[in-house]
């Protein structure tokens, strides 16, 4: 599932279980390329929350976000994992896959 976030919802839609936040702007060319990715891993039932950091700077500056895309893995509300830069499907998944087995 593929979540629009925004201030208003971020901290409720974060707070249970394991997701995946993805700071993407509309001028990024790799958060373009990023997009589709995105959107066929969440179609297969991965939570992914998507922010756009024009329209919510009080995230971007909460969590000192400076490169786009950047993806925000949150467990239990729980910040565990930061890291930025466009990743392949494959390259995603097994990023996510390696932080995961550590905690």
């Amino acid at each position: 599932m593929l979540e629009i976030l925004n201030e208003r919802n971020f901290d409720d839609n974060i707070k249970d279980g394991i997701k995946l936040v993805a700071f993407t702007a509309s001028w990024c060319g790799f958060c373009q390329r990023q997009k589709p990715i995105l959107k066929e891993i969440a179609d297969q039932n991965i939570w992914i929350g998507e922010v756009d950091p024009d329209e919510n700077p009080s995230l971007v500056n909460r969590f000192g976000i400076s490169a786009f895309p950047t993806f925000l893995l949150f467990k239990e509300g729980s910040l565990i994992a930061e890291f930025s830069g466009y990743k392949t499907k494959y390259e995603l998944l097994n990023t996510l896959i390696s932080f995961l087995e550590r905690k």
